[in-house]
């Protein structure tokens, strides 16, 4: 019996197609394991530098390195099936020049195998986008509050609620789409500007903290699934409180560890002809 052929992988022109249609399915991932568990349900999966603080408790997103990026983006592409993956270039691997920027996303793409890139910046890098785009590299946008500029924009502040803040948003998407991204992810942004910029543009817009209007949504997974505690950003809804069930289970081992309940004779080996 002739083997059964593996579903096909996402591409980035079915992502750049869903512009107006269904809402594409968008999720965080930087691990094999919950790769594997997200990839049947998402369209998109953004291996994110947001793991230098989800994973290395970092306090920003800028101590993360290329070598990180493409380790875990190749652990997320290795475990998927479906999902079309994207990494991000992390902050001093892109803004230097275009060439720069094609050096290490061509390595992200050679070392990783997934389907493109995801950079910050909106008009002051629509030359690197272009740049990428006419040289083979699947570039995803992302404007609005940006996390690498954290420095300079004093916080993680919402953006677009002055009209001079909203003008540069819309023409932040507009730049970014003509040059060549197949989509743009707008975060952290006022939901009336984020709904123009998503009109304003022929590519899908991705919202995190902006508009139900956008044509596709993403979340941080750990966030999704309560993996953290305490603060809970206001665009987030957690759909599990993993937290909580994983301290239980861990109380639950270091009790029968303590009390010598576990390993029980079921989890042992016994020797050679012997029960």
């Amino acid at each position: 019996m002739a083997e059964k052929a593996k579903p096909a992988r996402l591409g980035i022109p079915e992502i750049r197609a869903r512009k107006g249609a269904t809402p594409l399915v968008c999720l965080t991932a930087y691990t094999a394991s919950i790769a594997a568990l997200l990839d049947p349900h998402c369209d998109l999966l953004l291996v994110g530098d947001s793991l230098g603080m989800v994973l290395y408790g970092e306090d920003s997103t800028l101590g993360v390195t290329l070598e990180m990026m493409i380790g875990h983006g190749r652990a997320v592409v290795r475990a998927t099936r479906h999902a079309c993956v994207i990494v991000d270039l992390p902050f001093g691997s892109y803004q230097e020049s275009p060439e720069q920027a094609f050096r290490n996303a061509s390595r992200v793409m050679i070392e990783t195998a997934a389907s493109g890139i995801k950079l910050e910046g909106g008009a002051v890098m629509a030359p690197t986008i272009r740049f990428l785009v006419e040289r083979g590299i699947p570039v995803c946008g992302h404007i609005g509050l940006m996390p690498q500029a954290v420095n300079t924009s004093g916080g993680f502040r919402v953006v677009g609620r002055s009209q001079d803040a909203a003008r540069q948003v819309l023409a932040d998407a507009e730049a970014v789409a003509a040059a060549g991204a197949f989509a743009v992810v707008i975060e952290g942004t006022a939901e009336p500007v984020a709904r123009q910029a998503t009109e304003a543009v022929p590519v899908p817009t991705i919202g995190i903290g902006a508009s139900p209007a956008c044509d596709g949504q993403i979340l941080v997974s750990d966030d999704l699934l309560g993996l953290f505690g305490g603060f809970k950003p206001r665009f987030v809804r957690r759909y599990a409180e993993l937290q909580t069930e994983i301290s239980r289970a861990v109380a639950a081992y270091a009790e029968d560890v303590r009390d010598r309940r576990f390993p029980a004779p079921e989890h042992c080996f016994g020797l050679p002809g012997k029960s």
